[in-house]
């Protein structure tokens, strides 16, 4: 199987081109190669796919072997993929569980180096998260993880995230606590988890616990849920570009007018190589 190693801001997956190729059981494969130091180690599996609506189809795998709706970081690589070796068209769409998204690709020398991403709108309502919060906007909600309270907005962005507003992320037991949250009751579908610090005007600081990962460097849907929650809470502009530093660099995040939220980041090729 030939694959291709790529990340968006750290969030790194392996990529397999399914227009060529076909992977049996990508629930097992995904587990078997995301190991790090055991294998090509990577936050997932992504399987490029031929799409009837669109110019492809992202079909994503955490690293536990579950199926994501939605990784805003993949989905630029997935598009910088297309552009480079099929399609040089300065709009790449790409076709999802959580719908078509539509990327603007960031081009230098001929090759994709980044991305914007039109992430649609974000579900607030506490059931359509889904959680069993039943209030229309999820904000200031309190919860209970191990012997800690925590006050949290929830938002989905495709797929559901529980942000948590603090004043040093540094000093998050991430590895406890994201745990704790993902497999919270009030998430029946389990969550993403993001402690988010505020460093200035339209600026975060972010890390995050993702649903079946576990700490990444970065996640694209997480940006913009902490985003979104900072609008929600008076903590940055909406229309504003909101500059989101995480462990693996910078992303940016726009809540229009239109409601829609547009991401922003860098798409970057790490390596190519084959597995027996």
């Amino acid at each position: 199987m030939n694959f291709t190693k790529m990340h968006g801001a750290g969030n790194d997956y392996i990529y397999v081109n399914c227009f060529e190729q076909r992977v049996e059981n990508p629930c097992r494969e995904a587990v078997r190669l995301s190991r790090r130091h055991f294998s090509v180690g990577a936050d997932g599996l992504v399987l490029i796919c031929p799409s009837k609506r669109a110019d492809c189809f992202m079909d994503i795998y955490n690293a536990d072997g579950s199926q994501a709706q939605m990784c805003g970081n993949a989905v630029r690589c997935t598009a910088k993929y297309i552009y480079d070796r099929y399609l040089k068209k300065p709009v790449i769409s790409v076709d999802t569980l959580s719908g078509i998204k539509s990327v603007e690709i960031f081009e230098r020398g001929g090759r994709a180096v980044g991305g914007r991403v039109n992430m649609g709108k974000p579900v607030l309502c506490g059931r359509l998260i889904p959680s069993r919060f039943g209030s229309a906007v999820v904000c200031g909600e309190k919860i209970t993880a191990g012997d800690r309270e925590y006050e949290i907005t929830c938002v989905s962005m495709g797929n559901p995230h529980c942000v948590v507003f603090c004043e040093n992320t540094d000093f998050v037991n991430l590895g406890e606590t994201g745990r704790l949250l993902e497999r919270h009751e009030m998430f029946p579908e389990r969550t993403n988890a993001e402690f988010v610090e505020i460093t200035g005007k339209n600026s975060l600081k972010m890390r995050v616990w993702e649903r079946g990962s576990g700490e990444t460097l970065a996640c694209g849907t997480g940006a913009c849920a902490a985003a979104v929650a900072a609008v929600i809470n008076g903590f940055c502009e909406k229309e504003a570009e909101i500059a989101v530093k995480v462990p693996g660099g910078k992303l940016s995040v726009r809540w229009a007018e239109s409601d829609e939220v547009y991401l922003s980041g860098n798409a970057v090729e790490v390596f190519e190589g084959t597995i027996y």
